[in-house]
């Protein structure tokens, strides 16, 4: 099978600019409007982490220096990580920031940088919590508005399977309360949590680590859904998304090789070689 040409560079706005516009003015309605949890110490930590691991990964390893992801990246752990210790969050930059040059296929990463800090400190110390992500209705509806413009206007074109997550996401809950007779309400609440839109937005939907095809990203989509929901319910997992989607992550070689599709690239594409 002949190797598939990068698509070719874009006109729309790179989503970067965006995404890290749409995180920071959350974090300061965190600071100055609803306490979400986040600490102005701890969020410092995590960014820095971020930023200055990026910077001594591309120095160690060549490349130009671009601090876009990874303030996407810091900016994400600070909405979502909660630790008893500022170090822990030092961790999560690190671990999320270094993982992008180490654990990479083909200029494509494995994991989603946050996704498998937060995981692996989940996995091995105690103290490490996820937002529960009650940012109150309106708020919420605001960033889920924005989120979904941000992915349509942009480069990435990533909507879809933020849309495919939700969707099947949803459908799950729904399914669930109707089954078990409860009411919509409870779904519909366990629906408005910010932490499930920035793991649909910035996570799942990160075009690095999802599948090339629309139908490769229906059918992660779907199956990081299902495998959450069955971690959640089933085996009593808490956060069942994250780990979903550093088990599932890995499947999406498998799906871009019998799916092909033109690989997704930035639209000011790094020279040969560079890593980002």
């Amino acid at each position: 099978m002949s190797e598939q040409k990068p698509a070719p560079a874009s006109r729309m706005p790179d989503a970067r600019y965006f995404q890290i516009g749409a995180l920071s003015s959350l974090l300061l309605i965190n600071f100055w409007r609803i306490d979400f949890g986040a600490n102005p110490f701890a969020s410092a930590v995590a960014i820095g982490s971020t930023l200055i691991t990026q910077l001594a990964c591309a120095r160690l390893f060549g490349g130009p220096v671009d601090l876009r992801s990874p303030l996407i990246t810091g900016l994400s752990l600070s909405l979502l990580l909660r630790a008893d210790a500022l170090w822990l969050h030092a961790a999560a930059g690190a671990i999320a920031i270094s993982s992008k040059f180490v654990l990479r296929v083909n200029g494509k990463h494995i994991f989603n940088p946050a996704g498998l800090a937060i995981v692996i400190l989940l996995l091995t110390r105690a103290g490490v919590w996820i937002s529960p992500g009650q940012w109150g209705a309106d708020v919420w509806f605001a960033a889920l508005v924005a989120c979904f413009a941000i992915l349509v206007l942009s480069a990435a074109r990533r909507a879809d399977i933020a849309i495919f997550f939700l969707v099947s996401h949803a459908a799950l809950l729904s399914a669930r309360a109707l089954w078990l007779g409860d009411p919509l309400a409870i779904p519909l609440h366990q629906l408005e949590s910010g932490s499930l839109l920035i793991f649909a937005f910035f996570m799942i939907s990160d075009p690095r680590t999802s599948p090339d095809s629309a139908l490769g990203r229906f059918l992660f989509a779907f199956a990081v859904a299902c495998l959450a929901h069955y971690m959640a319910f089933f085996m009593q997992m808490r956060p069942a998304l994250y780990f979903a989607l550093i088990l599932l992550s890995p499947a999406t070689f498998l799906i871009d090789r019998l799916i092909p599709a033109q690989p997704f690239t930035w639209r000011d594409r790094a020279p040969q070689g560079a890593l980002r």
